[in-house]
């Protein structure tokens, strides 16, 4: 019994994607990609300084979506965090990939919008950027 719950959780693991997650390289893409319209400040502390077109990215990890001190989120991504989305790592992913296409899925609306439209295309670049941002500060809320 106890060998077989061991094969099982041995072959669950290889069957699941894992991706490397590469926090240097999540910075670097932060600065190149994200910086345009995000910046990540801890107050006085500038960690990247960047746009204000975005909210602030410091401490998004843990964070109800649309509930930082900014005031031009979209209507659907205030009501995704109404309705329970904490950014974790995970959602990070998901939402980096297609924004429009996460909050239609998320709050299964056909109509939703993002204001934000970039996308990120490769999985592992998107990995690296939630690793990244998980790793500069956690949201308290």
């Amino acid at each position: 019994m106890k060998r077989t719950v061991l094969i099982a959780a041995a072959a669950a693991l290889l069957a699941t994607p894992t991706i490397a997650q590469d926090i240097a390289e999540g910075e670097e893409l932060t600065a190149k990609r994200c910086k345009s319209c995000h910046m990540i400040s801890d107050g006085d502390n500038v960690i990247l300084k960047g746009g204000k077109t975005g909210p602030n990215l410091y401490g998004v990890i843990g964070r109800t979506a649309g509930t930082a001190d900014f005031k031009r989120y979209g209507k659907d991504l205030k009501a995704a965090g109404e309705a329970g989305l904490v950014w974790d790592e995970e959602q990070l992913i998901a939402y980096l990939e297609d924004p429009r296409a996460y909050l239609r899925t998320y709050l299964d609306d056909k109509k939703a919008k993002s204001k934000m439209s970039f996308k990120l295309k490769k999985e592992e670049d998107r990995a690296n950027v939630a690793a990244y941002l998980a790793s500069i500060g956690a949201a308290t809320n």
